[in-house]
């Protein structure tokens, strides 16, 4: 993990979100930005220090210990406390794009980097990486009742990712009519197709008998 542009080795503290939990530690490294670290990765995982483990859920458990693997591809984004931009002539121009990113059961929303291409389709068919630069970004999660947070950058995981580009948000019950309206056009209840007055029931026929009263209810004599 020391491998890198060249510099000088510095602690870099970073936060893993995974799908339960959430993984806070440092790492001694030479890249500047948490993509690089996550993509630089020669092995499929990190060794952090210093880690501390919060599962989430209000009896979520909290771990604490001095190292840790972490599995790479169970995280679905980073943060970084601090945001290093890259050097300058290392820099790419690309344009950003606003995107809504879903990987469940989390959202981002901020602006990816694409290559100046000719159109949105042909950039978002060029975006590649295993980790994904998001800044000026905001992340949340409904489902696990986590509010909105803002970072810098957050680096996602490229194939737990939806990328929505551009995106709106709509009402799914749009021109649906309310369950208390009543419906136009259908007949009566009855047989279906027949429009009329309903028939009186028929009348039942006297058998000329009074009826018995029990023993209980006969008038006193």
């Amino acid at each position: 993990m020391l491998s890198g542009i060249g510099g000088t080795a510095q602690i870099f503290v970073v936060t893993l979100y995974m799908d339960a939990f959430v993984i806070r530690g440092s790492i001694e490294t030479r890249q500047r930005r948490v993509t690089d670290i996550l993509n630089a990765s020669d092995e499929p995982f990190l060794v952090l220090s210093d880690v501390t483990t919060v599962e989430f859920g209000p009896v979520g458990e909290t771990v604490r210990a001095d190292f840790a693997q972490v599995n790479l591809a169970s995280t679905l984004f980073a943060v970084a406390d601090t945001a290093v931009e890259p050097v300058p002539e290392l820099r790419m121009m690309k344009a950003p794009q606003q995107a809504l990113i879903s990987i469940p059961p989390f959202k981002v929303l901020g602006n990816i980097h694409l290559m100046p291409t000719q159109g949105l389709r042909e950039a978002l068919g060029e975006l590649v990486g295993r980790f994904l630069s998001v800044t000026d970004a905001t992340f949340w999660s409904d489902a696990l009742g986590e509010p909105r947070t803002s970072a810098a950058i957050v680096a996602v995981n490229h194939a737990r990712a939806q990328i929505l580009a551009p995106h709106r948000a709509v009402d799914p019950w749009a021109g649906i009519p309310a369950a208390d309206s009543k419906p136009v056009g259908l007949p009566p209840r009855g047989r279906p197709g027949l429009v009329g007055p309903r028939r009186p029931a028929p009348r039942q026929r006297s058998t000329g008998r009074s009826r018995r009263l029990p023993h209980s209810a006969q008038p006193p004599s």
